[in-house]
């Protein structure tokens, strides 16, 4: 596709007339997640699947034409010892299409919230009375009156007993100001929180130039009662077709520079730290002796580290890069492996995933790089660092064109120095839409579950004797 083969050339008129403030156009992102988009990116309030996962729950923007054309929650089968690995077990439409992105599991793992960036509904899915067919058990669909103007629910986080969402957008402006809402495990609103902006910084000191109440992903680190979100843009940009908005010098200076520390307890932001760039998902360590973060910047192709300030606070600072900055290979999702040890950074415009030891925090070290497709996004990794998934779609209007819109969920095995793919389901193929971000099932999460198979299959042996 043109527009993403001179990507760079196009670009260089708008870095230079946003040079002045520091780069504050992240353009090609999604969450993701992320998050938030598997096992090492997800709240440690929750259970882990420790060994194999059985379901791979792909969250599919719907495609006008395309099957039923409805944003769908897609159960593929992923253990290898299934009959129907690889395959598709089960497709859920939720009706329309809402810009599905991302999703994430209550603290119990019992429901799947799942969010729509345009329609700004919110679908929660049982997954514990049958996990291999989800079922749509309520919508959420006035979240914008009741969380007082807040736009795009992007990344569900469970809390205990809560789920609380960032979101992307408010709905006097379609900008990027916008903020936190919190839900109870049953649906049912809690509060809303503003994210900090130069105008009204709610107690919060703001430690660089900005401080503008964007707002995309989220993370906590309960031991050291630290919340922390990043920033990405609003409604009038990520709902725009990805060319125009390059040409439009007022859309490209509405993209997120900052992050936010938030007291986890009291929901209260504490400090707005500059971080250049449109800083995308986050990913925090496991290890309770490591109290640091790690974010990729879209637009300034970064690897930044958040860490303790040894002054009660917290600081940003700019650890690596990633690919080619001057290629501008456009990270977009990353997950981090349970030990500590490996990012692996998805970049959009080349279709590469790249490894990097983190061993040393303060210096990446890239160990690994694949082509996985034409086009790349989201990334979920197991929690024994053994399998990592990948899907294609960033945004419906971001995504690229023709040929190069590739849309499939792949399967790679990874052993500590090779990647070895074992399935690619065509998402396009099967009629199903954009596959964008991913959460795992498993019957050992759900005793019951796995012994209503077990008995199953024994009950059908006895019978056929």
């Amino acid at each position: 596709m043109k527009l993403f083969k001179n990507f760079k050339d196009k670009l260089k008129p708008t870095l230079t007339l946003l040079a002045p403030i520091a780069f504050g156009a992240g353009m090609l992102m999604s969450m993701p997640a992320t998050v938030q988009a598997d096992e090492t990116c997800m709240s440690p309030y929750m259970a882990k699947i420790s060994g194999q996962e059985d379901f791979v729950y792909v969250w599919t923007l719907g495609v006008e034409g395309l099957g039923d054309g409805q944003d769908k929650l897609v159960t593929v089968s992923v253990n290898p010892e299934a009959k129907d690995y690889g395959k598709v077990r089960h497709v859920t439409s939720v009706g329309g299409r809402n810009e599905a992105h991302h999703s994430g599991f209550t603290d119990d793992r019992k429901y799947l919230w799942a969010g729509g960036l345009d329609t700004s509904k919110i679908f929660i899915f049982d997954v514990h009375s049958d996990p291999a067919k989800p079922k749509l058990t309520k919508v959420i669909d006035d979240f914008v009156s009741t969380t007082g103007g807040v736009v795009g629910p992007h990344t569900p986080y469970a809390l205990p007993g809560r789920m609380i969402w960032t979101a992307l957008s408010n709905n006097q402006d379609h900008g990027g100001r916008t903020a936190l809402v919190e839900y109870t495990n049953e649906g049912e609103y809690v509060d809303t929180y503003w994210i900090p902006t130069d105008d009204n910084l709610q107690g919060a000191e703001k430690t660089g130039q900005y401080a503008d109440g964007y707002g995309y992903d989220i993370q906590v680190l309960p031991r050291r009662n630290m919340m922390l979100t990043s920033s990405f843009t609003g409604w009038s940009n990520y709902m725009m077709d990805f060319g125009q908005m390059l040409q439009d010098e007022e859309a490209m200076k509405r993209f997120g520079n900052t992050m936010v520390v938030w007291d986890l307890h009291t929901r209260q932001p504490k400090q707005v730290l500059d971080v250049p760039g449109a800083p995308l998902e986050i990913r925090c360590a496991w290890d309770p002796e490591h109290n640091y973060c790690f974010t990729t910047t879209a637009l300034t192709s970064e690897i930044w580290l958040i860490e303790e300030d040894g002054k009660g606070g917290w600081k940003a600072s700019m650890v690596g890069t990633v690919g080619d900055p001057a290629d501008m290979p456009l990270p977009v999702d990353f997950s981090i492996s349970s030990d500590d040890t490996m990012i692996w950074v998805n970049t959009m415009t080349d279709g590469k995933t790249r490894g990097y030891d983190i061993t040393d925090p303060y210096n990446p070290k890239l160990v690994h790089e694949e082509y996985i497709g034409r086009q790349v996004n989201m990334v979920s990794s197991s929690w024994d660092n053994k399998r990592l998934y990948y899907t294609t779609s960033l945004l419906a209007n971001w995504d690229k064109k023709g040929e190069d819109n590739e849309q499939f969920l792949r399967l790679y095995h990874w052993d500590g120095e090779n990647m070895e793919e074992q399935f690619t389901l065509d998402f396009t193929k099967e009629k199903l839409g954009r596959a964008h971000q991913m959460r795992f099932g498993a019957y050992s999460l759900y005793g019951k579950q796995a012994k209503t198979e077990n008995n199953v299959a024994e009950n059908l042996a006895v019978n056929n004797k």
